[in-house]
């Protein structure tokens, strides 16, 4: 059934929506800023926030951080609404979604949002006393996530079986054109393989690699005066979905250039970009971050991997674990401490240290490096490992910047488009667990009909569609703030935050779908879930996350 600027039907809810879900803003936005006030009180003393303070009410900073996305995502969805509105785009389908997020929306924020499965942030955690939502949220909250909406909204996903989004995106021609590019490549050269590349616990071939490079993915934001497109973040998510549909693995591949790429793009010489952007955005050199370390985890400033000074080059000695991709590539983005004296993240620096690729027999044949596999449950297809340096040598002309002392500043530079690339991955993920839940939905009958036809089944496919739309419009935002040269730390956390937590949810439930048929190796809603498993933790864990949220929320 065709959708676009399809009327919906003029229910009283659907025929007021836009209007409800306009007036419902403000009163979440209200919330959300008497909250901030709230938790503000808790943790102020002397006129400054203060960190032990924040530490201690920690469960009221993470509920402000939720709240605070929530309230997001609402704003980003009724401005999309409102885009495809005048454009002639929202039909029945786009206001379903809209009407379900804002009824279920508004329900978590006044009766408790769920940040993990046994924890619910509610306002009175922020020492809000429950609030009387106002008439429009009544009416969404009364309406808005029926089981008749649910089940229409998934009836028409099977007649959209097709469409990568199940809903209008909302992005323009050619982000879409490039959308179908790389969603015909998941389908056809990605999605076919990767249950077995996972089971066999095999590296992503080198064909695929190569194919991604001839294709431009790793240059897709390099600038052109570097060999790269010079296209948006926004261009970036829209690949890296579609990707990660495919597989986590693929669609992780680039994520490591484009940290390399931003770290030497906002720290990096002249000589240093002329060097290494070109090489980086031709895929002739892959790169792998080398941050965490046994012990620290996010703490990155209690680093202890040192590099010493060896003539005009350096040495590295220390340990580093959860290294992605680290056999095979070229070059790595290695964060040390140049400053014995320093205990925190003043004595950092970081370096592009070069390496040999290895081998299935010879992982890591550079002199001074050693390393070992970790086996992971999800998450395979790059492999991680632990290494081990002692006296490896470094060039002097590869300290990133020619100056010591910068590498946790360079670092924090790179997070806003790290964490945006991993809230469109989460939704690639997301997105994969609904349409192989649906297709297998669709095809599995029981009691004499399919498991789609039950409303259990049918609700959760809706619910999948539904907060991979709200999750995809806070990406998008959050892209587009960094396109447009605007601060996007906070909503890059809160997309993550969210996205991170959808995928999650939509593979636990794709599972639940399949039944005992779930838990078996062979299906492939085994792999999603254990590659869902990662992005909560990766990046900066859900709770680092929220705390980063909050503490900049009071900024």
């Amino acid at each position: 059934m065709p959708h676009d600027g399809q009327t919906p039907p003029q229910s009283p809810l659907l025929a007021d929506l836009l209007t409800l879900t306009a007036e419902a803003v403000p009163e979440v936005e209200a919330l959300f800023a008497a909250g901030r006030e709230a938790l503000r009180g808790l943790v102020t003393t002397g006129g400054r926030i203060s960190s032990p303070l924040l530490e201690e009410h920690q469960f009221a900073a993470h509920t402000l951080a939720w709240l605070a996305t929530y309230t997001e995502s609402l704003r980003q969805m009724q401005a999309w609404a409102g885009r495809l509105a005048a454009s002639g785009h929202f039909g029945e389908i786009e206001a379903l979604l809209l009407q379900i997020g804002f009824g279920e929306y508004l329900h978590h924020i006044h009766g408790g949002i769920p940040m993990s499965q046994g924890e619910v942030a509610r306002l009175q955690d922020l020492g809000l006393s429950p609030a009387q939502p106002g008439a429009a949220a009544l009416a969404l909250m009364a309406r808005g996530n029926s089981a008749a909406a649910r089940m229409r909204l998934v009836d028409l996903m099977q007649d959209n079986a097709g469409r990568a989004t199940f809903g209008a995106s909302g992005l323009e021609a050619e982000l879409e054109m490039i959308r179908d590019q790389f969603r015909r490549f998941a389908d056809e050269k990605v999605a076919p393989f990767a249950h077995g590349w996972h089971l066999r616990d095999e590296l992503i071939p080198m064909e695929i690699i190569d194919a991604l490079a001839e294709m431009g993915v790793f240059g897709l934001t390099i600038p052109e005066e570097f060999g790269g497109f010079g296209l948006s973040k926004a261009s970036m998510v829209v690949v890296s979905e579609e990707l990660s549909r495919g597989y986590i693995g693929v669609g992780s591949l680039a994520t490591r250039t484009e940290i390399a790429a931003e770290l030497i793009l906002c720290g990096g010489t002249d000589a240093q970009k002329q060097h290494w952007l070109p090489k980086l955005a031709s895929g002739e050199t892959l790169p792998t971050a080398v941050f965490t370390e046994p012990n620290t985890g996010s703490d990155l400033g209690s680093l202890r991997t040192r590099a010493v000074k060896a003539g005009d080059d350096w040495q590295v000695t220390g340990n580093k674990t959860w290294i992605t991709h680290a056999a095979r590539t070229h070059v790595m983005t290695l964060l040390a401490r140049t400053d014995p004296a320093t205990t925190d993240y003043r004595g950092l620096s970081m370096f592009l240290a070069e390496k040999t690729p290895g081998t299935d027999e010879a992982p890591f044949p550079t002199p001074g490096m050693t390393g070992g596999e970790i086996e992971v449950l999800g998450y395979r297809g790059m492999k991680e490992y632990e290494l081990a340096f002692d006296g490896f040598a470094v060039k002097g002309e590869n300290l990133l910047g020619g100056v010591e002392g910068q590498g946790f500043k360079q670092l924090m530079q790179t997070f806003e488009s790290a964490r945006i690339q991993t809230a469109a991955r989460a939704i690639g993920v997301a997105q994969n667990a609904l349409e192989v839940g649906m297709q297998y939905a669709t095809d599995r009958k029981q009691f004499g009909k399919a498991l789609i036809a039950f409303p259990r089944v049918a609700g959760k496919l809706a619910m999948m569609a539904v907060e991979i739309m709200i999750a995809r419009q806070l990406t998008y935002y959050a892209a587009w703030q960094k396109d447009h040269d605007k601060r996007c730390d906070l909503e890059a956390g809160m997309a993550k935050l969210l996205g991170a937590r959808v995928a999650w949810a939509s593979a636990d439930n794709a599972l639940q779908i399949h039944g005992g048929n779930g838990f078996a190796l062979e299906y492939q809603i085994s792999r999603i879930l254990c590659d869902a498993r990662i992005l909560n933790i990766f990046e900066g864990a859900a709770e680092i996350q929220a705390q980063v949220i909050a503490r900049r929320l009071l900024d």
